[in-house]
């Protein structure tokens, strides 16, 4: 399977740069997600890594051979588009075989590819009908089928489950990743939607404003978020700003407004340094205790989410806090409670210069 690599590349379009000196490297078999809200550069980022786009500045590489200027048809790939793109006058069948047939391929080898791609997305059953007799789900598994006719080495997945109802997104992202997993394929999947990039991707980068920000495995990218655009992006999380009062051991003490101090890991904190404390909703707690790491507040509002309830909390600070607590835990009539913020689940970023609110910005 081939190794991509793209370096310091850029894409603009007259004065507006859509891809800002991107250096990225997609390793061989690696299903990798660009994740990033509207606008970001991810789809910017697929089209000229396949070749529908030339980069205004910098290469790509597949296996150390150059080939920013091969067009699409000669990279060896299948393409995946938003827009589910069939043949209306063709069954699944010729559709999912179009590609081995107009290569001249024998009958035999495109019946064989045929059989096998259509197998693969679990379609053989419905070869014989036409794109407006399926459903959404069922059209998309054709494109899928299609692109991976041509035994590409490499999949370009370019928003292929934004159209789709929930559960059919749900069940065709797992049909994805173990297509290609099953193959052996390189996968470069662009989603906007944080869930889809975490469940199927071996790695998942963050685009913002053109460029990378973050890259990392899923887990990783969620537990431990190097920026606050990433922790608020990927999931959700409470922000409140301070300032270190004070650093004792390993542990550091950040004063809020109104004197509310939490004790947070110190890291390379200095006293004085005024930071961003990030934490999510499942990650805090409701304590009995008016002592150790709480800060009071009142219940402003009351959410079911089945398993668990979300509690909106304005604190003592003048924050709001979501935190999230299990459904059976009654607290209906309670409208003062203490917010537990355990050190293990606390998140520290020295204060962004642009101000927090920009820094969160989805742009």
């Amino acid at each position: 399977m081939p190794r991509i690599q793209a370096i310091d590349v850029a894409k603009r379009f007259g004065r507006i740069t859509a891809l800002d000196q991107t250096t990225l490297t997609i390793d061989e078999g690696e299903y990798l997600a660009i994740l990033g809200p509207s606008g970001c550069g991810k789809t910017t980022l697929i089209k000229v890594l396949s070749g529908i786009w030339q980069p205004t500045e910098g290469r790509i590489l597949v296996d150390g051979r150059d080939v920013t200027s091969q067009p699409v048809e000669d990279r060896d790939l299948g393409y995946v588009f938003q827009n589910i793109v069939l043949f209306p006058h063709m069954d699944v069948w010729h559709n999912a075989t179009y590609g081995p047939w107009v290569r001249d391929r024998h009958r035999e080898d495109v019946d064989h590819v045929g059989q096998e791609v259509l197998e693969l997305v679990d379609m053989l059953d419905e070869r014989g009908l036409f794109p407006s007799e399926l459903s959404t789900g069922s059209q998309q598994k054709v494109a899928l089928a299609r692109a991976l006719a041509n035994h590409a080495k490499v999949l370009m997945l370019d928003e292929p489950l934004s159209g789709l109802d929930a559960r059919v997104r749900l069940d065709l992202r797992y049909a994805l990743r173990r297509v290609v997993k099953d193959l052996g394929l390189t996968a470069v999947h662009v989603t906007h939607d944080q869930e889809e990039a975490m469940s199927v991707a071996d790695r998942v980068i963050v685009m913002r404003k053109g460029k990378v920000i973050e890259s990392g495995r899923p887990e990783d990218l969620y537990d431990h978020p190097r920026g606050v655009f990433t922790a608020n992006f990927i999931g959700e999380s409470n922000f409140l700003e301070g300032a270190i009062r004070r650093i004792r051991a390993d542990w550091a003490f950040v004063e809020f407004r109104s004197g509310y101090i939490l004790r947070v890991p110190a890291g390379d904190l200095r006293e004085g340094d005024p930071v961003v404390v990030a934490a999510r909703p499942e990650g805090l707690g409701i304590s009995k205790e008016a002592f150790g790491n709480v800060i009071p507040g009142r219940v402003e509002n009351r959410l079911f989410l089945g398993a668990t309830q979300r509690l909106q909390v304005r604190l003592f600070t003048y924050d709001l806090v979501s935190v999230d607590i299990p459904a059976s835990q009654s607290l209906n009539t309670v409208r003062d409670v203490m917010v537990s913020f355990p050190e293990a689940n606390i998140l520290v970023y020295p204060r962004p210069y642009e101000g927090l609110q920009e820094a969160l910005k989805l742009e």
